[in-house]
Formats: C-alpha cells, sequence, structure tokens
C-alpha cells in the first residue's frame, strides 16, 4: 500500500489540490499529513474544508486512509480558542493574523465548529514498522523508541535540534515538516518536506511537496494560493 506523507500547507488550498491531483490517491493509498494546515497563506478555511471531506470519504470508504498530524501552527490555534496565556501574541507573530482574516464575517472572525474539532482531532506522532512521522522533529539524544515512550509536545511541535545532528541514535527514519527548504531533505534517517509553498515570493521556495514511501519518490507543485 503506498503511503504519502505531505508537506506544510499553511493556508495554500489550491496549492493542495494541485498535489493531490498529481498524487491522485487511491482507497488503497494512505495520506499522512504532517500539519501547519493554517497560518500565512490565504485560505486556511478552504484546506481544512478539503481535509475534513477527505476524512470523511476516508471513513466511507471511498477515499484514501488518512492520518492527519498536527503542526505547531495549529496548536497556537488551538491555544488562542481555549483562551491560553498569551496565546494569541505568539500566534499573531507567527501568522495567525492571515487565518483570522479569513474567517472575518461580518467584521468578526468566527471559526467554525467542525474545524476547531478537526485540529483536536490531529495526532502528534505516527509511528509505523519502516517510519516515524511527526511535524518537527525528535531529539536526536535520544532513539524513537525512547523519543516515543515519554513524547515532548514542545520537541514534536517546535524542534530543529536534529537537523545538524547525526542522528545514530535513531533506529529509523522520521519524517517531518516545520522547517522551510528549497529542496526536500533525503538523509537516510531523516526526511523533510516542507519545501516552503507559502514562501513562494522567496527565491528557491514555493512548492509543497509529498513524497511516496518506502520508495522516497518526491513530487512538488508550485504555489497557486
Amino acid at each position: 500500500m503506498p503511503l504519502y506523507a505531505i508537506g506544510d500547507i499553511h493556508g495554500c488550498a489550491a496549492t493542495l489540490d494541485r498535489l493531490l491531483e498529481r498524487i491522485a490517491p487511491t482507497p488503497e493509498d494512505h495520506l499522512v499529513f504532517i500539519g501547519d494546515y493554517v497560518d500565512r497563506g490565504p485560505d486556511a478555511p478552504g484546506v481544512l474544508r478539503r481535509l475534513i471531506r477527505l476524512e470523511a470519504d476516508a471513513e466511507a470508504g471511498c477515499g484514501p486512509r488518512c492520518t492527519f498530524l498536527r503542526g505547531n501552527h495549529d496548536q497556537m490555534l488551538l491555544d488562542y480558542v481555549d483562551g491560553q496565556p498569551d496565546a494569541f501574541e505568539l500566534w499573531r507573530l507567527n501568522g495567525g493574523l492571515a487565518t483570522l482574516a479569513a474567517y472575518m464575517e461580518g467584521g468578526a472572525a468566527r471559526l467554525p465548529d467542525d474545524h476547531v474539532a478537526f485540529l483536536r482531532r490531529t495526532e502528534l506522532v505516527l509511528d509505523t514498522p519502516a517510519f516515524v512521522f511527526v511535524h518537527a522533529g525528535l531529539d536526536p539524544r535520544r532513539s524513537v523508541a525512547d523519543n516515543l515512550a515519554q513524547p515532548d509536545p514542545r520537541v514534536l511541535l517546535w524542534t530543529r535540534a536534529h537537523l545538524d545532528a547525526d542522528l545514530a541514535t535513531w533506529e529509523k527514519p522520521v519524517v517531518c515538516g516545520h522547517t522551510p527548504t528549497p529542496e526536500p531533505t533525503n538523509r537516510p534517517r531523516l526526511i523533510n518536506i516542507d519545501t516552503g509553498a507559502v514562501y513562494h515570493h522567496m527565491p528557491g521556495f514555493g512548492h509543497l511537496t509529498a513524497v511516496r514511501l518506502p520508495d522516497r519518490t518526491f513530487v512538488s507543485v508550485p504555489y497557486e494560493g
């Protein structure tokens, strides 16, 4: 069964649609979304509507199996909704205003209950026999098993400590996003598929990328909005 991991979408709904057209998943496939569905881009509501439809199709047996991981931006939205102290300021500094603007209705931002509920259903990590999937990464000082036995949400959602580490402690590859790079990272123990779709204004960036596993075939589409 082919598995496709899909990188950080960041409100780029039209770009997500193009990537899904390129992949053309069948009900026998498995899609793993790496998180960061909202913020910075123009159409976070469109992204979440698309993902909710995919979830419903999977549950009805007429679409690919889907796993939706949580990104740090998704968590910041939830913290804001839950009224966590200083949540709005952190979210604002990280692109949250674009999401609020996209939900503006009648002079106020209205986040639909089903969109918030979807984000609450997202998972922090997916462990499979051959790969581990997480938004940001794992602690490179600990084995994969130790990371998963005592998961630290802040590491899973925010870390970049693994990017320059040798990763000798990891017993299998980790697939992540979170840190945009012009090209996917394809190391024996690390695959990073955040190619900065929302940063289309920056040279070398502006692509949404997926990786087909286990053969590590990369599929990218340019930013379309």
